[in-house]
């Protein structure tokens, strides 16, 4: 499944964030603890260039706590300075820092967010000099439900869908550090079939522009491989379908999803299945992991 999805307010966005980029001392970019590498979008990579940049990975309550705890080795391990750089006490220009949070940890983000972007920004000397972030992501993953934590208040507009933040937005946290809020951006096209399956299972790109049913599929055999047991537990599977149109089937037969003759509304039964993962009704999951890393779980890595 190849994506092309760049509407109007994402180019205005994309263009609002370039221009503001050179004034910022740190990014702050979140990511989807449960599919940090497909979030990570590439176009906000070109735009931050050297800008020192904190990796949020959000939701981590939603994610398997195993495979977040090798994202953020796996980040911080990537864009670590050579060691003969970090003895000569290298700039802090590019360097990335990686943290987990979720919707429950708020005291836990406005403690640490700051302190890390202290400690990336360059020095600020003289009076009135503060430490300006900015918070950037592709849509649906959390941005304006982070600005809210930081700013211990409802200032950002935020709901379960995608585009949900219209225009930049900027706010001065009691710290006195200054925080913009930007519009999520995916980039132009999305080549990566399986991470365009990931971004939709996600809710990062809108239900209409997308093929439903395809995606519950993707889903369903993701999970059949890697999470098998959780599927048991909330269907109440008394044995494991063999298919991903079967577990699908499965569940729609035990939802009630049936049309007249007794065959099964895929469509319904695809909706249960996405919505129940994105509410993390499912259990604890990530929908990747790292390059190169032997899973937790001691499943191997799949496209």
């Amino acid at each position: 499944m190849s994506i092309q999805w760049y509407p109007g307010h994402m180019t205005k966005a994309r263009r609002s964030i370039a221009e503001s980029m050179p004034s910022q001392d740190v990014v702050i970019e979140v990511l989807d603890a449960r599919m940090p590498l497909a979030s990570e979008n590439p176009v906000l990579a070109e735009l931050r260039g050297q800008k020192p940049c904190i990796k949020v990975l959000n939701k981590s309550d939603l994610a398997d706590p195993a495979v977040t705890t090798a994202w953020l080795r796996y980040f911080e391990a990537e864009h670590a300075a050579p060691p003969d750089e970090a003895e000569r006490g290298a700039s802090p220009g590019g360097q990335v820092l990686a943290i987990a949070i979720s919707a429950s940890q708020s005291s836990e983000a406005r403690r640490r967010i700051p302190e890390l972007c202290k400690r990336l920004a360059p020095p600020k000397n003289g009076p009135g000099k503060v430490v300006r972030a900015m918070i950037v992501g592709i849509p649906n993953v959390g941005k304006s439900t982070l600005i809210n934590v930081l700013m211990e208040r409802k200032v950002a507009k935020v709901g379960d869908e995608p585009a949900v933040t219209k225009s930049q937005q900027l706010v001065t946290l009691k710290t006195g550090m200054a925080i913009s809020d930007n519009p999520g951006i995916l980039w132009p096209k999305i080549d990566d079939e399986a991470a365009s399956f990931r971004l939709a299972v996600g809710g990062a790109i809108p239900d209409t522009a997308i093929d439903y049913q395809s995606v519950a599929l993707f889903a369903a055999g993701y999970f059949l491989r890697r999470y098998p047991e959780l599927l048991v537990a909330r269907y109440k599977l008394k044995e494991l379908p063999e298919t991903a149109t079967a577990l699908i089937e499965e569940i729609g037969r035990r939802r009630g999803c049936l049309r007249s003759g007794g065959s099964v509304d895929l469509h319904k039964a695809s909706d249960i299945l996405v919505h129940d993962f994105r509410a993390g009704r499912l259990g604890r999951i990530s929908l990747e992991e790292p390059p190169g890393l032997e899973s937790p779980s001691g499943i191997e890595e799949s496209a």
